[in-house]
């Protein structure tokens, strides 16, 4: 029996439904949620009439995701210590990544409306034409560009200061991993920027410090502590590039994470550490590198 042509149309769309629906939503198994109610939708269309399906899908995802987010809100207020992004894992090589959002990026996307943040994506980093975003957000086309830059004030404070190239970027995380281990404090103060923060996000299910903790002489402490207490248990699974940053995968008594590193002139201003295994169970631990 030949492929039906429609399950074709959109098997080719998904990858980038798929890019969308996380980018708006910060999480894997929701976009794949959305992805599968617009693959229903579509099949329950008359798609004779649909005369653009990449535009009439985008517009199908991008409404549910708005409608997501709104619910997605007051779950996050509720969640237990600090919210992250799923993790990730991308081509270090700039070249074959996707889009250029990383995870800083991502959480300054946070703070927008998701009307705004939909503005954003879809014109800035998809390049839908603005008419077309106006009419997936069911707003006029000038209203929609006010909620774009609305949204690129936002984005243009929080823009990742992120410049390391990719040789750099995994010398440093293994250089940091080691000095955590070993609890090196004269390496750690050497590598993070005095003002540097740690985030991270165990879900409430794993171990994990529930506010962001800032500055370096703090963090060297923490790392001091954890080190005393971890370091013999702590494993290096291998240098990944998380959400366009430079990071890696960690392994401690049994619990994976990630550990993603924004980094500016040769310093670590910013960890972010994923523990929660909902999270990481898409994950895949390579062998130890």
């Amino acid at each position: 029996m030949p492929p039906d042509p429609s399950t074709n149309t959109f098997e080719a769309q998904r990858p980038r439904l798929l890019r969308l629906a996380y980018r708006m939503l910060g999480s894997h198994a929701e976009a794949e949620d959305i992805v599968q109610e617009a693959w229903l939708r579509w099949h329950r269309n008359d798609r004779d009439n649909v005369v653009e399906p990449a535009a009439w899908l985008t517009r199908i995802v991008s409404r549910l995701c708005i409608d997501a987010l709104r619910s997605a809100r007051s779950r996050r207020e509720t969640y237990p210590g600090t919210w992250l992004p799923e993790p990730l894992i991308e081509p270090a090589d700039e070249e074959l990544r996707a889009d250029n959002i990383t995870l800083t990026l991502m959480l300054a996307l946070e703070r927008l409306s998701p009307l705004e943040r939909a503005a954003f994506l879809l014109h800035d980093v998809f390049g839908q034409p603005m008419e077309e975003v106006a009419e997936t957000l069911q707003r006029s086309p000038t209203a929609t560009r006010q909620l774009a830059v609305r949204a690129r004030k936002h984005v243009r404070i929080d823009r990742p200061r992120y410049d390391v190239k990719q040789k750099d970027g995994e010398a440093l995380t293994r250089a940091f991993f080691e000095a955590c281990r070993l609890g090196d404090a004269t390496a750690l103060g050497a590598m993070l920027a005095v003002d540097a923060t740690l985030r991270s996000d165990g879900g409430g299910k794993v171990l994990t410090f529930p506010n962001a903790i800032h500055g370096v002489d703090r963090l060297v402490r923490l790392f001091l502590g954890l080190a005393r207490k971890l370091g013999s248990r702590m494993e290096f699974l291998g240098y990944v590039t998380i959400d366009g940053l430079p990071g890696f995968l960690s392994r401690t008594d049994g619990h994976l994470q990630t550990s993603a590193l924004e980094i500016w002139q040769g310093r670590i201003t910013a960890i972010y550490i994923t523990r929660n295994p909902d999270k990481l169970a898409g994950l895949t631990a390579p062998s130890a590198s």
